[in-house]
């Protein structure tokens, strides 16, 4: 088994409780990342400290908000955040994982396989790449863009009706400002940001939700 080096964050109490029997799954995927992400240039050099505080436990909140039985795709998944976090807390719904760069996607794959996960898919490319492809119920993303560019390129891939749910920093609120005409052009409706794990982490996790018109885009 990989050694994860000492530097890497130990897994907090709360992690069990965020990810219910789906924890050991998700060490499984920590202990790689923790021990390799580095390495592959999926994290930075300062995140082994924070990788479950910042990274899994900042992606695996979200995951009451996916609907049960919801096909989601994520957007620029990179080392597997929050998409893939997501496809292991959340077993009932199905992911696409929306990665431009080879190495990245290698990695998914190497995840996917190794860990058993039968739910989710990586798709090699960038999102405007699949405008017309598929469609899907909720779009994730993380460190992305902001939401002046995201939305324009996460909501065509929505079914009509569907949800944006985007992670952010402290600056969504002047986000969702400078992104007014994006949304009137989706026609987004139900706009709110959310605080997640209130109570359970110390740093808690932003997201932007909206439903949208996708047809609107034409």
């Amino acid at each position: 088994m990989t050694e994860v080096t000492s530097d890497v964050e130990s897994e907090p109490s709360v992690a069990a409780e965020i990810a219910g029997d789906r924890i050991d799954v998700l060490r499984a995927f920590a202990r790689d990342l923790g021990a390799r992400g580095e390495i592959l240039g999926l994290i930075g050099p300062l995140e082994p400290p924070r990788l479950w505080t910042r990274h899994l436990l900042n992606s695996a909140v979200l995951a009451p908000l996916i609907g049960t039985g919801s096909r989601v795709a994520d957007i620029g998944t990179g080392g597997g955040m929050p998409g893939l976090v997501l496809a292991i807390v959340r077993p009932d719904a199905r992911f696409l994982l929306i990665e431009p760069m080879e190495r990245r996607c290698a990695w998914l794959n190497e995840q996917i396989e190794r860990l058993g996960l039968d739910n989710v898919e990586v798709k090699r490319g960038r999102a405007e790449e699949y405008h017309g492809a598929f469609e899907v119920d909720q779009v994730t993303a993380r460190a992305v863009t902001a939401l002046r560019k995201l939305v324009p390129l996460a909501a065509p891939l929505l079914r009509d009706g569907g949800e944006l749910l985007l992670l952010k920093g402290g600056a969504v609120e002047a986000e969702i400002s400078a992104a007014e005409k994006q949304l009137r052009r989706f026609k987004a409706t139900d706009v709110a940001v959310d605080e997640l794990g209130v109570g359970q982490l110390a740093e808690t996790t932003r997201v932007f939700r909206a439903r949208v018109r996708a047809a609107s885009a034409a």
